[in-house]
Protein backbone atom coordinates (compact mmCIF):
# COMPACT_ATOMS: atom_id res chain seq x y z
CA UNK A 1 0.00 0.00 0.00
CA UNK A 2 1.02 3.88 -0.84
CA UNK A 3 2.60 4.49 2.52
CA UNK A 4 1.38 8.43 1.92
CA UNK A 5 -2.61 6.90 2.24
CA UNK A 6 -2.34 8.60 5.83
CA UNK A 7 -0.42 10.66 7.76
CA UNK A 8 -0.59 11.61 11.57
CA UNK A 9 -2.60 14.66 13.12
CA UNK A 10 -1.32 17.53 11.80
CA UNK A 11 -1.47 20.70 13.91
CA UNK A 12 -2.50 18.69 16.82
CA UNK A 13 0.02 16.12 18.37
CA UNK A 14 -3.03 14.17 19.69
CA UNK A 15 -5.36 11.48 18.51
CA UNK A 16 -8.90 11.45 19.54
CA UNK A 17 -8.96 10.69 23.28
CA UNK A 18 -5.17 9.89 23.18
CA UNK A 19 -6.15 6.66 21.60
CA UNK A 20 -2.91 4.79 20.07
CA UNK A 21 -2.52 5.67 16.40
CA UNK A 22 -2.69 3.18 13.97
CA UNK A 23 -1.29 4.01 10.99
CA UNK A 24 0.11 0.54 9.44
CA UNK A 25 -3.47 -0.65 7.53
CA UNK A 26 -1.36 -3.60 5.99
CA UNK A 27 -1.25 -5.15 9.45
CA UNK A 28 -4.83 -3.19 10.97
CA UNK A 29 -6.12 -4.63 13.77
CA UNK A 30 -9.22 -3.02 15.75
CA UNK A 31 -12.63 -2.84 16.88
CA UNK A 32 -12.93 0.88 16.55
CA UNK A 33 -10.96 3.41 14.51
CA UNK A 34 -10.85 6.90 13.70
CA UNK A 35 -10.44 8.41 10.81
CA UNK A 36 -9.88 12.19 9.54
CA UNK A 37 -10.79 13.06 5.86
CA UNK A 38 -10.13 16.96 6.00
CA UNK A 39 -10.91 17.46 2.07
CA UNK A 40 -13.66 17.46 0.38
CA UNK A 41 -13.48 18.01 -3.67
CA UNK A 42 -13.56 22.04 -4.61
CA UNK A 43 -16.11 23.68 -6.43
CA UNK A 44 -13.88 26.32 -7.02
CA UNK A 45 -10.48 27.36 -6.11
CA UNK A 46 -10.83 29.51 -3.26
CA UNK A 47 -12.71 25.81 -1.23
CA UNK A 48 -9.72 24.02 -1.92
CA UNK A 49 -8.81 24.33 1.63
CA UNK A 50 -11.36 25.34 4.01
CA UNK A 51 -12.49 25.76 7.40
CA UNK A 52 -14.03 22.67 7.93
CA UNK A 53 -10.28 20.78 6.65
CA UNK A 54 -8.62 21.72 9.94
CA UNK A 55 -12.05 20.18 12.15
CA UNK A 56 -10.92 16.66 12.44
CA UNK A 57 -7.40 17.78 14.21
CA UNK A 58 -9.77 20.53 16.18
CA UNK A 59 -11.45 17.45 17.56
CA UNK A 60 -8.46 15.17 18.43
CA UNK A 61 -6.99 18.78 20.38
CA UNK A 62 -9.92 19.16 22.09
CA UNK A 63 -10.64 16.24 23.21
CA UNK A 64 -7.45 16.09 24.62
CA UNK A 65 -7.95 19.52 26.57
CA UNK A 66 -10.12 17.87 30.09
CA UNK A 67 -8.54 14.95 31.69
CA UNK A 68 -8.24 11.89 29.47
CA UNK A 69 -8.46 9.95 32.31
CA UNK A 70 -11.98 11.20 33.62
CA UNK A 71 -12.95 10.70 30.08
CA UNK A 72 -12.11 7.22 29.38
CA UNK A 73 -12.60 5.78 32.92
CA UNK A 74 -15.16 8.11 34.83
CA UNK A 75 -18.70 7.30 35.21
CA UNK A 76 -20.34 8.45 32.35
CA UNK A 77 -23.75 9.41 32.43
CA UNK A 78 -24.82 9.22 28.71
CA UNK A 79 -23.85 6.04 29.25
CA UNK A 80 -24.67 4.66 32.37
CA UNK A 81 -20.94 3.53 33.13
CA UNK A 82 -17.39 4.44 31.87
CA UNK A 83 -16.55 5.14 27.79
CA UNK A 84 -15.51 1.21 27.70
CA UNK A 85 -17.52 -0.43 30.24
CA UNK A 86 -14.38 -1.58 31.57
CA UNK A 87 -14.10 -4.32 28.64
CA UNK A 88 -10.90 -4.56 26.45
CA UNK A 89 -11.89 -2.82 23.26
CA UNK A 90 -8.99 -1.88 21.21
CA UNK A 91 -10.08 1.85 19.51
CA UNK A 92 -7.55 3.38 17.61
CA UNK A 93 -7.23 6.44 15.33
CA UNK A 94 -5.40 6.29 12.29
CA UNK A 95 -4.47 9.59 11.64
CA UNK A 96 -5.89 11.69 8.60
CA UNK A 97 -6.24 11.03 4.50
CA UNK A 98 -3.12 12.63 2.49
CA UNK A 99 -3.89 15.14 0.06
CA UNK A 100 -2.48 15.95 -3.48
CA UNK A 101 -2.41 19.70 -3.98
CA UNK A 102 -1.37 18.90 -8.10
CA UNK A 103 -4.59 15.68 -7.98
CA UNK A 104 -7.49 16.29 -5.78
CA UNK A 105 -9.28 13.18 -6.81
CA UNK A 106 -6.43 11.30 -5.27
CA UNK A 107 -7.81 12.29 -1.66
CA UNK A 108 -10.92 10.51 -2.05
CA UNK A 109 -9.08 7.41 -3.59
CA UNK A 110 -6.68 7.15 -0.71
CA UNK A 111 -9.72 7.80 1.32
CA UNK A 112 -11.64 4.75 -0.03
CA UNK A 113 -8.56 2.24 -0.27
CA UNK A 114 -8.28 3.29 3.53
CA UNK A 115 -11.89 2.43 4.40
CA UNK A 116 -12.18 -0.72 2.48
CA UNK A 117 -8.77 -1.84 4.84
CA UNK A 118 -11.03 -1.07 7.83
CA UNK A 119 -14.64 -2.18 7.41
CA UNK A 120 -12.27 -6.04 5.61
CA UNK A 121 -11.84 -5.89 9.31
CA UNK A 122 -15.20 -5.56 10.73
CA UNK A 123 -13.80 -2.48 12.70
CA UNK A 124 -16.63 0.28 13.02
CA UNK A 125 -15.42 3.32 11.13
CA UNK A 126 -15.63 6.83 12.45
CA UNK A 127 -14.96 9.32 9.78
CA UNK A 128 -14.09 13.51 11.30
CA UNK A 129 -14.57 15.56 7.99
CA UNK A 130 -13.92 17.76 6.07
CA UNK A 131 -17.18 18.86 4.35
CA UNK A 132 -20.04 16.46 3.12
CA UNK A 133 -18.08 15.75 0.35
CA UNK A 134 -16.06 13.34 2.57
CA UNK A 135 -18.35 10.36 3.05
CA UNK A 136 -18.62 9.70 -0.74
CA UNK A 137 -15.80 7.38 -1.02
CA UNK A 138 -16.01 5.56 2.60
CA UNK A 139 -19.81 4.87 1.33
CA UNK A 140 -17.81 3.48 -1.99
CA UNK A 141 -15.74 0.95 0.61
CA UNK A 142 -19.15 -0.10 2.02
CA UNK A 143 -19.15 -2.54 -0.81
CA UNK A 144 -17.23 -4.86 0.53
CA UNK A 145 -19.69 -6.04 3.36
CA UNK A 146 -22.05 -7.72 0.01
CA UNK A 147 -24.57 -6.25 1.65
CA UNK A 148 -27.77 -3.66 1.05
CA UNK A 149 -26.54 -0.73 3.63
CA UNK A 150 -29.23 1.63 4.97
CA UNK A 151 -28.18 5.19 5.11
CA UNK A 152 -29.11 7.55 8.10
CA UNK A 153 -28.80 10.94 6.84
CA UNK A 154 -28.66 14.15 9.16
CA UNK A 155 -28.49 17.53 7.69
CA UNK A 156 -30.51 20.46 7.40
CA UNK A 157 -29.84 20.11 3.37
CA UNK A 158 -30.90 17.51 1.12
CA UNK A 159 -27.48 17.06 -0.73
CA UNK A 160 -29.13 15.62 -3.86
CA UNK A 161 -27.40 17.92 -6.33
CA UNK A 162 -25.75 16.51 -9.57
CA UNK A 163 -22.94 18.67 -9.99
CA UNK A 164 -21.90 22.13 -9.31
CA UNK A 165 -19.37 23.94 -11.58
CA UNK A 166 -18.86 20.45 -13.01
CA UNK A 167 -17.55 18.97 -10.21
CA UNK A 168 -20.30 15.96 -8.90
CA UNK A 169 -17.73 14.66 -6.12
CA UNK A 170 -18.63 17.83 -4.04
CA UNK A 171 -20.28 18.48 -0.49
CA UNK A 172 -24.18 19.04 -1.85
CA UNK A 173 -23.65 15.42 -3.87
CA UNK A 174 -23.12 12.79 -1.25
CA UNK A 175 -26.77 11.46 -0.98
CA UNK A 176 -27.20 11.61 -4.84
CA UNK A 177 -23.95 9.32 -5.53
CA UNK A 178 -25.03 7.13 -2.85
CA UNK A 179 -28.13 6.54 -4.32
CA UNK A 180 -26.32 5.66 -7.05
CA UNK A 181 -24.30 2.57 -5.33
CA UNK A 182 -26.09 -0.80 -6.24
CA UNK A 183 -25.09 -1.88 -2.16
CA UNK A 184 -27.45 1.16 -0.70
CA UNK A 185 -30.92 0.23 -0.43
CA UNK A 186 -33.21 2.54 1.72
CA UNK A 187 -32.25 5.90 2.78
CA UNK A 188 -33.44 8.06 5.86
CA UNK A 189 -33.10 11.56 5.38
CA UNK A 190 -33.55 13.67 9.02
CA UNK A 191 -33.52 17.51 9.64
CA UNK A 192 -34.03 19.05 6.34
CA UNK A 193 -35.36 22.56 7.18
CA UNK A 194 -34.76 26.54 5.64
CA UNK A 195 -33.81 27.64 2.15
CA UNK A 196 -31.02 24.55 1.29
CA UNK A 197 -29.72 23.92 -2.10
CA UNK A 198 -31.89 21.93 -3.37
CA UNK A 199 -33.93 22.12 -6.21
CA UNK A 200 -37.69 21.27 -6.19
CA UNK A 201 -36.40 18.93 -9.36
CA UNK A 202 -34.24 17.11 -6.45
CA UNK A 203 -36.48 16.73 -4.17
CA UNK A 204 -38.95 15.22 -6.52
CA UNK A 205 -35.34 12.54 -7.33
CA UNK A 206 -34.95 11.65 -3.72
CA UNK A 207 -38.66 11.09 -3.81
CA UNK A 208 -38.59 9.07 -6.76
CA UNK A 209 -36.14 7.21 -5.37
CA UNK A 210 -37.89 6.50 -2.45
CA UNK A 211 -36.03 8.18 0.28
CA UNK A 212 -37.79 8.73 3.71
CA UNK A 213 -37.35 12.52 4.02
CA UNK A 214 -38.59 13.76 7.28
CA UNK A 215 -38.19 17.17 7.48
CA UNK A 216 -37.26 19.12 10.99
CA UNK A 217 -40.81 19.97 12.01
CA UNK A 218 -42.39 16.79 11.24
CA UNK A 219 -39.58 15.15 13.61
CA UNK A 220 -40.72 17.63 16.03
CA UNK A 221 -44.35 17.33 16.06
CA UNK A 222 -44.35 13.55 15.85
CA UNK A 223 -41.00 12.79 17.97
CA UNK A 224 -37.44 11.26 17.99
CA UNK A 225 -39.06 8.22 19.12
CA UNK A 226 -41.49 8.38 16.09
CA UNK A 227 -38.55 8.80 13.67
CA UNK A 228 -36.20 5.95 14.92
CA UNK A 229 -39.36 3.63 14.37
CA UNK A 230 -39.52 4.78 10.40
CA UNK A 231 -36.18 3.05 9.92
CA UNK A 232 -36.15 -0.22 9.02
CA UNK A 233 -35.22 -2.70 11.35
CA UNK A 234 -32.20 -5.04 11.15
CA UNK A 235 -29.54 -2.73 9.87
CA UNK A 236 -26.77 -2.95 8.57
CA UNK A 237 -26.64 1.02 8.51
CA UNK A 238 -24.15 3.88 7.86
CA UNK A 239 -24.99 7.07 9.76
CA UNK A 240 -23.69 10.09 7.95
CA UNK A 241 -23.95 13.70 10.27
CA UNK A 242 -23.64 17.23 9.15
CA UNK A 243 -23.34 19.54 11.61
CA UNK A 244 -25.83 21.82 10.38
CA UNK A 245 -28.46 18.96 11.12
CA UNK A 246 -28.16 19.59 14.47
CA UNK A 247 -29.65 22.97 15.75
CA UNK A 248 -27.27 26.24 15.66
CA UNK A 249 -27.74 26.38 19.80
CA UNK A 250 -25.70 23.46 20.52
CA UNK A 251 -23.19 23.43 16.78
CA UNK A 252 -22.80 27.05 15.91
CA UNK A 253 -19.66 26.20 13.92
CA UNK A 254 -21.12 25.73 11.03
CA UNK A 255 -21.19 27.44 7.21
CA UNK A 256 -25.13 27.33 7.13
CA UNK A 257 -26.88 28.02 10.36
CA UNK A 258 -30.26 27.28 10.13
CA UNK A 259 -32.91 27.69 13.41
CA UNK A 260 -35.04 24.06 14.02
CA UNK A 261 -31.90 21.82 13.98
CA UNK A 262 -31.83 18.31 16.36
CA UNK A 263 -31.37 19.11 19.86
CA UNK A 264 -28.93 17.21 21.98
CA UNK A 265 -31.37 14.71 23.28
CA UNK A 266 -32.82 13.75 19.86
CA UNK A 267 -29.48 13.27 18.26
CA UNK A 268 -28.07 11.21 21.34
CA UNK A 269 -31.47 9.24 21.19
CA UNK A 270 -31.15 8.76 17.65
CA UNK A 271 -27.43 7.19 17.86
CA UNK A 272 -28.76 5.20 20.40
CA UNK A 273 -31.71 4.11 19.17
CA UNK A 274 -30.25 3.34 15.89
CA UNK A 275 -27.35 1.65 16.78
CA UNK A 276 -29.72 -0.78 19.09
CA UNK A 277 -31.88 -1.83 15.75
CA UNK A 278 -28.89 -3.49 13.75
CA UNK A 279 -24.64 -3.00 13.11
CA UNK A 280 -23.86 0.40 12.15
CA UNK A 281 -20.89 -0.08 9.99
CA UNK A 282 -19.82 3.50 10.49
CA UNK A 283 -20.43 7.18 10.87
CA UNK A 284 -19.10 10.25 9.80
CA UNK A 285 -19.60 13.74 11.69
CA UNK A 286 -18.77 16.91 9.04
CA UNK A 287 -19.20 20.20 8.28
CA UNK A 288 -17.74 21.41 11.56
CA UNK A 289 -15.26 25.00 10.94
CA UNK A 290 -13.75 25.38 14.36
CA UNK A 291 -13.23 29.01 13.57
CA UNK A 292 -17.34 29.77 13.81
CA UNK A 293 -17.31 28.04 17.20
CA UNK A 294 -18.87 29.85 20.02
CA UNK A 295 -17.29 29.07 23.56
CA UNK A 296 -16.29 25.57 22.21
CA UNK A 297 -20.02 25.21 22.59
CA UNK A 298 -19.42 22.61 18.62
CA UNK A 299 -16.70 20.83 20.22
CA UNK A 300 -18.24 19.97 23.83
CA UNK A 301 -21.06 18.43 21.74
CA UNK A 302 -19.17 16.72 18.69
CA UNK A 303 -16.84 15.29 21.63
CA UNK A 304 -19.99 13.91 23.64
CA UNK A 305 -21.53 12.71 20.08
CA UNK A 306 -18.47 10.89 19.35
CA UNK A 307 -18.31 9.23 22.73
CA UNK A 308 -21.88 8.49 23.04
CA UNK A 309 -21.44 6.32 19.60
CA UNK A 310 -18.72 4.66 20.81
CA UNK A 311 -19.84 3.98 24.02
CA UNK A 312 -23.43 2.52 22.61
CA UNK A 313 -21.03 0.31 19.94
CA UNK A 314 -19.64 -1.59 22.54
CA UNK A 315 -23.10 -2.17 24.93
CA UNK A 316 -24.82 -3.08 22.17
CA UNK A 317 -22.38 -5.95 21.80
CA UNK A 318 -20.76 -5.06 18.12
CA UNK A 319 -17.08 -6.68 19.94
CA UNK A 320 -18.26 -10.10 21.31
Amino acid sequence: MDSKLIEAPNYSPHTFLDFPLMQDLENFEADIAILGIPFGMPYDASSMANDQSRAPDALRQFSNKADIYYSRNHYDWDLRGPLLAGRNIKVVDCGNVTADAADHGQHYLRAEQAARKIFSQNTTLITLGGDHGVPIPVMRALQIFERKVTLVHIDAHLDWRHEINGETEGYSSPIRRASELPWIGDIIQIGMRGIGSATTQEVEDAIAYGATIIDAYEMHDAGIDAVIDQIPDGGPYYLTIDADGLDPAIMPAVMAQTPGGLSWIQIRKLVHGLIKKGRVLGMDLVEIAPSHDLGQITMIHAERLLCNFIGACVRAGYYD
